[in-house]
């Protein structure tokens, strides 16, 4: 039977309520409100305010957490930040804000952020010390982390940039030139003399809307200007341990060292294991690795070869003999080192040449238009290699099967959770400061509904 609201005018009739009543006992923000204290920031930004002249200022924790509930709840900008907050009572009970006091502007927010925190570490400081809330509580063991980078579309145009050519000087590795040599002195061959820098010249798309930003261009990737965010999680329970923000045009492997020493320096971690795709697989990134006694957790390369020949993992290397051996059991022996760090093994042409498995080994080369009938096959090892070999024989046990099904399983899933639904999708902001700072926001954001959620949690557990 279908009833009508005889209730007129009930919005204008005076009613005694707490804004106490009106957040739900579950909510989000409630569990927040209970686990955390803010107050340290305080201290972090008092050198930021004068102490003497000047209006008073909005309380710094207050906008910080409206930032928080910003990117909670995947607020597209501060204009509409403000706008949600006076409408919903749940922001304002967060905030301690009544009903009917004025929530601050969003000019407030911006010039914080793009002026006031600009050359600060302020929101570093603030990440740091909720992941070390976590750690504190247990809910960080930080012995297997896993790191990779998801893209961040700017906030600029794609048609609007101007070409820029840079020149960058490349110098010889010499303790690569060492390891070289060493190889060519063991087999009697002439050590190579250093090379003399090179100067590379490269077109680089600079856009005019957000120069920081980065113009990418990557297999299965979208094409344009982005940031990149360069995480890394916890295995235990997702928590995001550090993050940084380069141009989108950056490889991943270029900076993962630099950002695991970061977040080793800043957290009283040690990890065991590392995990990483396979983006990650370079020898430079494994020696450093394993020089830092860190075991590498990432997926090798896959190199098919030829289609229709074998490729140069069907044969086996012999450390003890410093040789290969095919397939066939024969065997290819040592013919040089290369200045870029490459051992060449040759084969025997007369053994090639009557070998059954030819077709399916050799590369055809021809001479005056016909087939050669010396051919032979050159398979190239790295000076380096040996640290390839140790990662792809842990890869294949059954803990490194495990630990690296975990990584889609973890860092990919924190990444899922921050674009999906905490607008980490699109940079609200222009600069890489502003952008940094939307990025550590929203890991903290990340972070803090995380922790939250878990302590209470335990709270039922308990009871």
């Amino acid at each position: 039977m279908m009833t009508r609201n005889k209730k007129e005018n009930q919005q204008m009739k005076l009613e005694y309520v707490m804004l106490e009543q009106l957040v739900k006992p579950d909510h989000d923000l409630r569990k927040i409100e209970k686990h955390f204290d803010f107050s340290f920031i305080y201290e972090w930004v008092a050198p930021l305010y004068s102490k003497a002249t000047g209006r008073p200022s909005i309380d710094p924790v207050v906008l910080f957490k409206m930032s928080l509930i910003q990117a909670l709840y995947d607020i597209k900008s501060e204009e509409k930040l403000v706008d949600a907050i006076h409408h919903n009572m749940a922001y304002r009970w967060f905030l301690g804000y009544g009903l009917t006091e004025t929530i601050p502007d969003h000019s407030t927010i911006s010039h914080n952020r793009v002026k006031r925190f600009e050359d600060t570490d302020i929101y570093e400081k603030i990440f740091n010390k909720i992941v070390l809330m976590a750690i504190e509580r247990g809910f960080v063991k930080g012995k297997i982390v896993y790191t990779d980078s998801t893209h961040i579309r700017a906030n600029a145009s794609n048609s609007k940039y101007k070409n820029v050519v840079e020149e960058r000087v490349i110098t010889e590795d010499e303790s690569l030139l060492m390891l070289i040599n060493e190889k060519r002195e063991s087999k009697g061959q002439k050590p190579l003399r250093p090379a003399e820098d090179k100067v590379e010249s490269k077109n680089r798309k600079v856009s005019k809307t957000d120069p920081t930003s980065g113009y990418m261009h990557r297999d299965r990737k979208p094409v344009g200007f982005y940031h990149l965010l360069h995480g890394t999680v916890d295995s235990q329970h997702n928590i995001l341990l550090s993050a940084h923000v380069t141009p989108g045009n950056v490889h991943d492997a270029t900076v993962y060292i630099e950002n695991l020493e970061d977040m080793m320096q800043a957290l009283p971690l040690t990890p065991k294991y590392v995990g990483a795709d396979a983006g990650y697989f370079s020898l430079d990134i494994l020696e450093e690795l394993s020089n830092k006694n860190l075991h590498p957790v990432i997926g090798p390369r896959k190199y098919s070869g030829k289609k229709g020949k074998k490729s140069k993992y069907w044969f086996e290397y012999d450390p003890m003999e410093d040789v290969y051996r095919c397939f066939e059991g024969h065997v290819l022996h040592y013919k040089t080192t290369t200045r870029q760090g490459y051992v060449e093994y040759r084969s025997d042409k007369s053994i090639c040449k009557n070998c059954p498995s030819r077709n399916k080994c050799l590369y055809e080369s021809k001479v005056d238009g016909e087939i050669a009938d010396d051919q032979t096959r050159t398979i190239r090892r790295h000076v380096k290699e040996h640290y390839a070999d140790d990662a792809r024989v842990f890869i294949k046990t059954d803990k490194g099967k495990h630990l690296y099904q975990r990584r889609k399983e973890t860092v990919e899933r924190a990444f899922a959770d921050m674009k999906e639904n905490m607008g980490l999708r699109y940079a609200h902001y222009r600069g890489s400061h502003c952008v940094k700072a939307q990025v550590l926001i929203t890991g903290a954001a990340y972070n803090v509904k995380k922790i939250a959620r878990l302590m209470a949690e335990l709270e039922v557990m308990v009871e």
